[in-house]
């Protein structure tokens, strides 16, 4: 047993299993929101989210988090999209990363991207993390109270008090003090859980659902899943884990074969993340036994209670998922500090103000317009080279003495 744990890198301690509840703050408040507005069955989104949980640890060896694709999450819950045609985003989505992987196109994409303009689009994201987590706190609107800005408060403190442990588990302590403060708010709300499950079917698409879908949903994803769910996740991979980094094209497959399997059967439109992959760290996880026991949670919560759950998801503190997300948004913000020349830093710092302001595509193009510009500035003139060369070569025609 210790031997098949060693080969896929799995460890299941207290620091995983806290680690593994990092990107919480991330995953259900988009979740239940589309299964509330849109109509997603939330037993099948559970059980898929926590079978590529499953499958992500076991492949990769590290805790790659599994989150819902946030452009697609955020035009279906603005504009009250349906089930079908969320799904056929995620499906759209798939097969034009699939292309991207077969074809090794991600992997050109991923050498010729500046790393100044990748640490700008973790910057932003971080930044985004941060202010939606104090957004959350902030807009429970209760200063005392089960779910209120002073038990956001005190659960950050806690996490601050102990952000250098390597063995207080903070994440598990402050999501097991939200189901307690639950309890005690409101105690009749787990009687309303009932055991059963509905096995996923096919859903039926149409032309239009597939049209629709890829307009309004899976082009604005794109940008976001290359920048941060491909190109920014292997580099934050390399950053943390130098001997496990993750490679672009087998991230893009994944991430593919995800929306490709899950989809067509009710799962929601999933990606990986670079704020995930922070999170998950941040709060003690360093190999893939975080996510595989995540996973393993999930599918088991899916199967006993199904769609029962939500009576629970729409009712966990809101200040607690919110703290979680303003630690998320500090460690991805944190990786960006490597970009101390002058150049670099003004393009990552441009990258993440356009980001944050507009989306991250714009970023992305906002920063490689600076960038190229900056390098032709820097770059020497032709009679500055020809001076260079001379100097050089005086030099060299010196006898040492």
């Amino acid at each position: 047993m210790t031997n098949l744990l060693n080969r896929f890198n799995l460890r299941f301690d207290r620091q995983e299993i806290s680690g593994s509840l990092g990107d919480m703050g991330t995953f259900l408040p988009l979740a239940v929101a589309m299964v509330n507005r849109c109509g997603l069955n939330f037993g099948h989104l559970l059980f898929f989210a926590g079978a590529m949980n499953f499958a992500s640890g076991l492949i990769f060896g590290i805790p790659i988090p599994v989150q819902p694709m946030k452009s697609i999450a955020a035009v279906a819950i603005a504009e009250g999209l349906d089930e079908n045609t969320i799904l056929a985003a995620g499906i759209g989505a798939g097969i034009v990363l699939l292309i991207l992987a077969l074809t090794g196109l991600i992997d050109v994409i991923h050498r010729y991207i500046p790393r100044s303009i990748v640490r700008g689009i973790q910057l932003a994201i971080g930044l985004k993390l941060l202010m939606k987590g104090a957004a959350m706190i902030i807009g429970v609107g209760n200063w005392l109270a089960a779910d209120s800005i002073v038990t956001g408060v005190l659960c950050f403190l806690l996490i601050l008090a102990t952000i250098n442990s390597r063995k207080f588990p903070s994440a598990l302590v402050v999501l097991f003090g939200g189901i307690v403060l639950l309890f005690i708010s409101n105690p009749s709300i787990f009687t309303k859980l009932s055991l059963g499950w509905e096995l996923p079917w096919l859903r039926n698409f149409t032309a239009s659902d597939f049209l629709t879908g890829f307009w309004r949903g899976t082009i604005p994803q794109l940008p976001l899943t290359v920048l941060n769910s491909i190109v920014a996740v292997s580099v934050l991979s390399r950053d943390l884990f130098p001997d496990r980094a993750l490679q672009p094209r087998k991230v893009t497959l994944s991430v593919a074969l995800m929306n490709l399997i899950a989809c067509p059967l009710g799962g929601m439109p999933m990606c990986h993340g670079a704020g995930g992959l922070a999170a998950q760290y941040r709060f003690g996880a360093r190999t893939g036994g975080s996510v595989v026991f995540l996973g393993l949670a999930k599918m088991s919560l899916a199967v006993l209670f199904g769609g029962s759950l939500m009576v629970i998801m729409t009712r966990f503190p809101l200040s607690i998922l919110g703290v979680l997300l303003v630690f998320s948004g500090l460690e991805l913000a944190v990786v960006c500090r490597d970009q101390t020349q002058k150049q670099n830093f003004m393009v990552m710092i441009l990258t993440a103000g356009v980001s944050v302001a507009a989306n991250v595509a714009f970023g992305f193009l906002i920063g490689v317009i600076v960038a190229i510009i900056l390098r032709r500035l820097s770059r020497p003139t032709r009679a500055e080279a020809s001076n260079l060369v001379k100097k050089i070569d005086l030099v060299e025609r010196v006898p040492a003495k």
